[in-house]
């Protein structure tokens, strides 16, 4: 989806696989160490999220130009379970795919489910048969100016990390869905990053990266947008009939 607001393109991060290159994907404000710690915490938590949708051959990173929508997703804890098979990512990742493969942080794939879709906040929610281990959340706003970490399969090269800081909260009436409260921040973010993480300097879910705002085609201008932990919670409570503690 592509939208269009004072001559600047709203953008969500699918990835198709395009011809192009990035050397940038890596780059950050955070100093090495926080980088390193922050990647970590979460890895285990991440995958890519390769869809096949229809007229497209197969997903993953190396099919043909125009074949591979790629995104990210998270893995989340039902009721503070430390393991878990549900996985968050953004809906217009996975809404129209026919099938759906994920490949967690040592490589491996499996295939998903949609387990349930959430069109007004653009969230998702898979289900696979394998076992992930559940990101830790924090529930509280981050701080304007703290460092924050994305992670996400930038360019469906495979998951990877950027790191910034928090620019903005509370933003809405960007324009992507109905019902925002996005985080902003300026943390590198690239087509296959969508459904993601945005985390905070102890590896904690702070936000599910949502889309990028650029005067040009799928490059990072540095303002980019996550789906606030909050806005989550209210997604997971209509759409999980078991009780959820997140």
């Amino acid at each position: 989806m592509i939208y269009h607001l004072i001559n600047t393109r709203l953008l969500t991060c699918l990835f198709f696989g395009v011809a192009m290159i990035s050397l940038g994907v890596f780059g950050g404000a955070a100093n090495a160490e926080h980088g390193t710690k922050t990647w970590a915490k979460a890895q285990k938590s991440l995958v890519a999220v390769n869809p096949v949708w229809p007229g497209y051959d197969r997903p993953g990173f190396g099919a043909p130009p125009g074949t591979a929508p790629a995104g990210t997703g998270v893995y989340f804890s039902i009721n503070s379970a430390p393991d878990t098979v549900f996985i968050l990512t953004a809906a217009h990742v996975v809404a129209q795919a026919k099938s759906i493969e994920i490949v967690d942080f040592s490589g491996k794939p499996s295939p998903a489910y949609l387990h349930a879709i959430d069109w007004r906040r653009d969230i998702a929610i898979l289900k696979t048969d394998l076992i992930g281990t559940g990101i830790i959340v924090n529930n509280d706003r981050p701080l304007i100016g703290s460092h924050v970490c994305a992670l996400g399969n930038s360019f469906g090269l495979g998951t990877g990390i950027s790191c910034g800081i928090v620019s903005a909260v509370g933003r809405s009436n960007i324009g992507f869905n109905e019902i925002e409260d996005f985080i902003q921040t300026d943390a590198a973010v690239n087509p296959g990053m969508s459904g993601g993480a945005l985390v905070d300097s102890d590896g904690r879910l702070i936000g599910l990266i949502g889309g990028i705002f650029t005067k040009e085609a799928d490059i990072d201008a540095g303002v980019n947008f996550a789906i606030s932990v909050p806005l989550l919670r209210q997604s997971l409570a209509e759409h999980l009939t078991a009780g959820v503690r997140f």
